[in-house]
């Protein structure tokens, strides 16, 4: 399972021109999905997401969680995070789960970030072409794969 985090002061995402999930100040989750991804790895990197001290305190240093600032969570599916650009120069999926088990992954992951977080999680729409909008605040931009906890 990887992520793209990107902290922001707003975003959206839309398909079609109809917004399906939008925030404020908060966390884009960028993610996909690899076929031996399960519930550990949901709620490691629900916890992971959920306290990461990526947002300034009133001293201006990184040291706040998305729980401390009472911030929004958008999670929008990406397939494209397991691309494989070794060979050539058009990526290969072949590591990302295919559709039936991602969306199966994707919604098992966000029944698990939302119960960590405590709150309802905006998403964009599983498999649909979808347009992502965003404020990046810092920017800030982090990626995690819970298979390589570095």
């Amino acid at each position: 399972m990887r992520v793209i985090i990107q902290r922001v002061l707003e975003a959206s995402v839309k398909v079609g021109n109809k917004i399906i999930g939008e925030i404020d100040q908060g966390l884009l989750v960028l993610v996909g999905f690899e076929p031996n991804d399960h519930l550990e790895d949901y709620s490691w990197m629900s916890k992971k997401i959920c306290q990461l001290r990526i947002f300034n305190d009133s001293e201006g240093i990184m040291n706040r969680s998305i729980q401390d600032i009472e911030g929004n969570i958008l999670v929008v599916s990406q397939f494209t995070l397991h691309a494989t650009t070794k060979k050539g120069n058009r990526p290969s999926y072949m590591k990302a789960s295919p559709p039936l088990i991602a969306e199966e992954q994707y919604l098992s992951f966000l029944s698990e970030l939302s119960s960590i977080k405590g709150s309802t999680i905006e998403t964009g729409v599983f498999g649909a072409d979808m347009k992502v909008e965003l404020i990046n605040d810092g920017p800030v931009t982090l990626f995690i794969d819970s298979k390589n906890k570095e």
